[in-house]
């Protein structure tokens, strides 16, 4: 089996919120992009979509940056819907993900580059050029805005924007992502690719 094999059946396994035709799908966008550059996501949980990434990346040669607070999301915090208490760090009293994410992306070390830090804090640092793009991050209207503002002006022309938990039909889910899916095509810079569920992959034409 190789090291790619290896990673996709790592990603399969791996706990996350990722249905497995949509992890495959990410990963198909990652292998066929043209441009040089990285794979970056924001939002990184317990590492699952990493995985997918990083087996994009050992087959190309690029690496994938995760950044990630691992404080978890909104939904994320005591009293709401997927909230974990076993993730919950004894000694500060916070969700704390990282151990989680370690023990997943540990089969794609020297691969996954791991930044923990608020999306927005790092966004000014970043200078090199985006291959791809995944948005992943908190689907609150103002994260999910505020993710877009910070890092979609980095995707290089011809790169992909990859956005998770799009839904157009409220019913289905939040409309967080679904806006920033909007207001990416309303710029008349992106092409719409095939999309695989509820993960959309957008082209970045100029």
């Amino acid at each position: 089996m190789s090291r790619a094999d290896e990673l996709l059946a790592a990603a399969a396994a791996a706990p996350g919120f990722m249905p497995p035709d949509e992890g495959r799908a990410l990963h198909e966008a990652a292998l066929a992009v043209g441009v040089p550059g990285p794979l970056l996501e924001i939002g990184s949980w317990m590492g699952k979509s990493a995985l997918y990434l990083a087996a994009a990346a050992v087959q190309t040669g690029r690496t994938v940056v995760t950044v990630d607070h691992h404080r978890g999301s909104e939904e994320h915090q005591p009293g709401w819907e997927y909230h974990q208490p076993e993730l919950v760090d004894p000694g500060t009293g916070l969700l704390d993900t990282l151990p989680s994410f370690r023990r997943t992306v540990h089969p794609a070390e020297g691969v996954v580059v791991a930044v923990v830090a608020r999306s927005e804090v790092l966004a000014p640092l970043w200078t090199t050029p985006l291959a791809l793009l995944f948005l992943d991050g908190s689907h609150t209207e103002e994260s999910a805005r505020r993710d877009q503002d910070a890092w979609v002006g980095k995707l290089a022309v011809g790169g992909t924007l990859a956005i998770h938990d799009v839904f157009p039909d409220p019913a289905d889910g939040g409309q967080a992502p679904f806006g920033v899916h909007q207001r990416a095509m309303a710029t008349g810079e992106f092409t719409e690719l095939p999309g695989t569920g509820s993960l959309r992959l957008l082209r970045r034409d100029r």
